[in-house]
This record gives structure tokens, C-alpha cells and sequence, in this order.
């Protein structure tokens, strides 16, 4: 029995051990089992056009290539490369924009065929309504100016700083120097007021005084003695 199991042991391979079995390798195991190529990959950004749109949208004034290849840490080349086709496609679909080099950089410009469009759309909403708040200011100041907001704040009773502003941004109001006593800034109606109401001049605005006899003078008179009371 003793020879029969050593010719055993000696001519018959051995069974294959488990694979799992403390002490024995089996066959070698790669990265591969253990992990798919798509769970090893970092995940992708935007392709470099996307990008590049993405910068120059917000672009107010000319980019250079290089500016864009260092900011997207590409070659210039490249980029150069991607934005020469994408101001071709843009041609080619006949979009309403263009991609055009100038000044030694990119930007965005509207495209000349489809500038009057944009003219009549802008023109159109430099004509929206003021606000009743917005026309009374201004009514103020015209018959008032050179005034100080604090004193139109003082005479519509609510503060005016907002309107003010708004009303200068659109052009009908303009600084009109300082008060020397308050050192207050001092707005006056423009030019452009005029145009809008068709005037030729202020002595051509209609005369409040049936409509307002005292309140104006009275918010006057009071912050006049007031400035007096301030000074002494």
C-alpha cells in the first residue's frame, strides 16, 4: 500500500487546488479583472470649441489666440486651428453672428446683413414707458433745475435716488455742477429731453402754477428755513 501511494503520488498529476485556498497564488489576476477601462477614465470637459464659445460669449472686447490657449492650457496652434473652423461653420450655416478675428484677437459680432434688426430691436426698447414714479421726478427737476436729488426727494416725499439714476442712465437728466451752500450734486433736464417732448426750449413747458400753487413753494420755503437753521 505504501509503494502504491507514493506511485500515486509520482505518476498522476495532483488535483488543481483552489484558487481561493490560503497559500496558493493561482493564476495571476490583472487590472483588467478588477475594473472596467470606462472606470479608469478621468471624466471628459468640453471639447475645446465649447470652450472656446463659452469665453469669447461673455468677451467684451477682442481675445487673442495665445490669451485663449494659456487660459484652456492647449497650443495656440490648436486653437488658432478650431477657431479659423469655427468662423467658417458659422459662414457656412449663415447664422446670425459671426466669429471674426480683428484687433489681433476673437469676438463675437452680429452679422452685417441682420444689422438693422438689431437696430430696431434696440430702438424699440430705448422707447419703453417711464413709470409714473419715473415722470414725476422728471417733471420736478424741469421745473425745478438745477435741483438736487435730496430736495425732488423732498418735494414727491419718497426718496428718489433710484429714479434718478435711471432717468440719467436714459439721457433725460444730466449733472448740472454742485450746490455751493450744500455741495450737493445738481441735475438738470438735457437735450435730449427736449427732443422727446418736442420742445425747442423750457420757457415752452406748460405752466403748473393752476395745478400746483403752493406745494412746491412750501417744500421750498421749509427747506430753505432749514439750511438757515442748519448754518447757524
Amino acid at each position: 500500500m505504501k509503494d502504491m501511494n507514493e506511485s500515486q503520488r509520482d505518476g498522476a498529476p495532483e488535483p488543481p487546488g483552489d484558487p481561493g485556498s490560503p497559500g496558493d497564488p493561482g493564476d495571476p489576476i490583472s487590472i483588467t479583472d478588477l475594473s472596467s477601462p470606462a472606470d479608469l477614465s478621468a471624466p471628459e470637459g468640453p471639447s475645446l470649441r465649447a470652450s472656446l464659445e463659452a469665453i469669447l460669449m461673455v468677451a467684451d472686447e477682442p481675445v487673442p489666440a495665445v490669451v485663449l490657449a494659456q487660459v484652456l492650457e492647449r497650443p495656440t496652434g490648436e486653437v488658432a486651428s478650431v477657431l479659423r473652423e469655427t468662423a467658417a461653420g458659422y459662414a457656412a450655416e449663415e447664422r446670425g453672428f459671426d466669429l471674426r478675428e480683428i484687433a489681433g484677437g476673437w469676438r463675437f459680432y452680429t452679422r452685417e446683413d441682420c444689422a438693422p434688426v438689431v437696430e430696431r430691436f434696440v430702438s424699440e426698447g430705448q422707447e419703453v414707458r417711464l413709470t409714473q414714479a419715473a415722470l414725476e421726478t422728471l417733471a420736478v427737476v424741469a421745473y425745478r433745475q438745477p435741483v438736487s436729488r435730496a430736495r425732488v426727494s423732498a418735494v414727491r416725499g419718497v426718496n428718489c435716488d433710484g429714479v434718478m439714476r435711471t432717468l440719467t442712465l436714459r439721457g433725460l437728466l444730466e449733472d448740472a455742477g454742485t450746490d455751493p451752500e450744500t455741495g450737493a450734486i445738481l441735475y438738470r433736464t438735457t437735450g435730449y429731453f427736449l427732443e422727446r417732448l418736442g420742445l425747442a426750449s423750457l420757457e415752452e413747458l406748460p405752466d403748473l402754477a393752476p395745478f400746483l400753487p403752493d406745494s412746491i413753494e412750501d417744500v421750498d420755503d421749509a427747506m430753505d428755513v432749514g439750511h438757515d437753521r442748519a448754518r447757524s
